[in-house]
């Protein structure tokens, strides 16, 4: 079952900042995450809601937090972005 998707504001404004080459990779992340909303591992502490997927794009690791609501089958992205100080951001 494929879920349905709502972007973050900012998500957004991550993705809006990134090269062509790291957008078809997010895509293709973004197409997984949606056919397998498990896929992504849960965070502790702060962050206990998050869900976050990492893969690598030139040579680089990036991560893309997401929220699931099964019982409306729908994925939340919350953010994208490379790991350094992924997560201190996020927690803003």
């Amino acid at each position: 079952m494929i879920y349905s998707e709502i972007f973050s504001h900012r998500f957004l404004r991550s993705y809006k900042r990134l090269h062509p080459n790291q957008l078809r990779a997010i895509h293709e992340a973004l197409d997984k995450i949606l056919h397998e909303p498990t896929i992504g591992k849960p965070k502790k502490g702060d962050l206990t809601e998050l869900l976050v997927y990492k893969f690598h794009v030139a040579g680089g690791e990036f991560l893309i937090a997401y929220t699931v609501n099964e019982s409306v089958a729908l994925v939340t992205f919350e953010a994208v972005g490379p790991h350094e100080n992924f997560y201190r951001d996020l927690k803003r």
